[in-house]
């Protein structure tokens, strides 16, 4: 670290006071402020005489030196908002304040606009890796002033996770194009989040126990499927209390924060399909509803008895699934990354992201070296299918999938699902859009395009 020596840091939640602690580690001097002013001075003290504590933004800004660079690390929303509205008037030209939480994309746009008419930076910072990830070394993802985020490259990339000694920084584009990167990586978390959560009921409502079901997964991970968040399902599953599985005992029912839903809409505004992504929100809204599933259950007639199968194929069939089904969770994001950096002038490098997702972040996994391997030194296609590694690893698993799927009776499995309807929409040669078109033509007059010559048309539709 050569080229920032001091660093403000506003919010010293449990993210906050593990960032300043791993930052203290690596040679900043940090001026620290929260609320809770006890808070900081603990943490100062802790840190020792490098870090001082202070109570006001004003202080803060006084304390550092030119250019200044402030960190917050606040709750997204109107606290990011509060704190630039004051910091705008305390700052000067030349300064930067980094905004390092889940902010949505576009508020950070619109926040780096404002700044810059006082030519002040504001930077949109995506960090993964939760508390423990800020403490020990997270993947970053940083957007807006190129000049101004070389100058804190230094710290930021020392204080990172390393893979094979590379930092797991990224710079992803100006504006918002960082926190657009950080809410892609959360619609994929969620999408495998849920991917794992349907294996591990598959498997249940077949009889496995949850040691049982922990035992396969901890097959899985061994492998090319290895995965952190597998890691944190088998911890889940083998954790006990009262001689039993506490996973068992926890409401099916999984909250939300905001960003897989970010993300649904962006590919939806983009025109990206990102079926996995958009299905693994609604499953969460659908796990919320946990009284009128229960109701409906009772209400309804008891269903088919599910088939009894193979235990030991179904494992193979499982792990199978869960693999080609992350490859094609992750081809819908980086193909959302890829049209919004079009769209937005990014010129984002995909293969610097997904190096950069190697570590630190919730989503590192075997898969995410895969990815950057094969986008090493190439310009990334359309969508990661295309490249020849991704496609053996779905190919390899595609007839043991679709067995799955074919065997699951009556059980749903909406990412399973909408993963291989996916894959198949996008081999299509010839899909059934042509009767929406005619359709619509039909009933507004939209016109449609034709395969037999160039142009526009409207046609005059028989009655029915």
């Amino acid at each position: 670290m050569t080229t920032i020596h001091t660093l403000g840091l506003v919010g010293l939640g449990t993210m906050g006071a593990n960032f300043a602690r791993n930052l203290g580690e690596h040679g900043a001097r940090l001026v620290l402020l929260d609320t809770d002013r006890a808070r900081a001075t603990r943490l100062a003290q802790e840190l020792g005489p490098s870090s001082k504590a202070v109570e006001t933004l004003a202080a803060l800004v006084s304390a550092l030196p030119r250019p200044r660079n402030l960190l917050l690390l606040v709750p997204a929303g109107e606290a990011v908002d509060q704190a630039l509205a004051t910091l705008i008037d305390l700052l000067e030209p030349g300064d930067a304040m980094i905004d390092g939480g889940n902010s949505f994309w576009r508020d950070t746009e619109r926040r780096a606009r404002r700044a810059a008419e006082r030519d002040i930076a504001f930077l949109g910072f995506g960090v993964s890796g939760g508390a423990d990830g800020a403490r020990h070394g997270p993947a970053i993802m940083a957007g807006g002033d190129k000049n101004a985020i070389a100058r804190v490259a230094p710290i930021f990339s020392a204080v990172a996770a390393k893979h094979c000694d590379q930092p797991c920084f990224v710079a992803c584009g100006p504006g918002g194009a960082g926190h657009f990167v950080k809410m892609v990586h959360n619609g994929i978390e969620y999408a495998v989040m849920q991917l794992q959560a349907e294996i591990y009921a598959l498997l249940r409502d077949r009889g496995l126990a949850a040691p049982q079901i922990a035992d396969a997964f901890t097959r899985y991970n061994a492998g090319d499927l290895g995965s952190f968040l597998l890691e944190c399902a088998i911890r889940a599953l083998r954790a006990e209390e009262s001689g039993g599985a506490l996973v068992d005992l926890i409401m099916d029912t999984a909250s939300q924060k905001g960003t897989g839903a970010w993300a649904a809409i962006a590919a939806l505004e983009l025109g990206i399909p990102t079926p996995s992504l958009a299905e693994a929100v609604f499953a969460r809204c659908l796990s919320a509803l946990r009284d009128e599933r229960l109701a409906e259950s009772q209400e309804l007639a008891p269903r088919a008895r599910r088939a009894t199968l193979d235990p030991e194929a179904t494992l193979d069939r499982c792990g199978a699934a869960l693999g080609a089904a992350n490859v094609a969770i992750h081809a819908q994001g980086f193909a959302l990354m890829e049209a919004a950096s079009g769209e937005h002038g990014w010129s984002l490098d995909l293969g610097a992201v997904a190096r950069a997702w190697r570590n630190g972040c919730i989503i590192r996994s075997h898969l995410m070296e895969v990815i950057a391997d094969a986008l090493a030194g190439d310009p990334a296609p359309l969508n990661l299918l295309r490249l020849p590694a991704l496609r053996r690893e779905f190919d390899a698993r595609e007839a043991a999938y679709r067995q799955l799927m074919r065997e699951a009776d009556q059980q749903p499995l909406p990412v399973l699902s909408a993963s291989l309807a996916y894959v198949d929409g996008y081999r299509q040669p010839r899909s059934g859009a042509n009767l929406i078109a005619a359709q619509r033509d039909v009933f507004g007059r939209h016109g449609f395009a034709r395969l037999d010559r160039p142009g526009r048309f409207n046609a005059e539709w028989p009655r029915a």
